[in-house]
């Protein structure tokens, strides 16, 4: 089953989420090598798709996990929860209508 996970980011976090982004990536990489993840990217926290120094507000991902309990796992382990990227993250089970 496919599962949101929606992060929001702590205040000024772009410097932290620079230096953890390439272990982030990797996690995802490896998701969609597996052909389990639909979308992934970042919250811009303001109306462009290069915020500069204004940085971002979160992460939303779309991806399959066996069960919610596998997806909270996942989302719990990404390297931005340890680097204090992510004040909050909230996973939910999602389900694709459209496309």
């Amino acid at each position: 089953m496919l599962y949101m996970i929606v992060a929001e980011d702590i205040e000024n976090s772009l410097e932290k989420r620079l230096s953890t982004r390439p272990a982030h990536l990797a996690r995802l990489t490896e998701l969609q090598n597996q052909g389990r993840l639909l979308l992934a990217g970042p919250l811009p926290a303001i109306d462009s798709v290069d915020p500069g120094p204004a940085g971002f507000t979160g992460s939303l991902i779309v991806a399959e996990f066996a069960s919610l309990e596998a997806a909270r796992t996942w989302a719990e382990a990404d390297p931005f929860v340890s680097a204090d990227v992510y004040a909050n993250v909230t996973v939910k089970p999602f389900r694709k209508t459209l496309p």
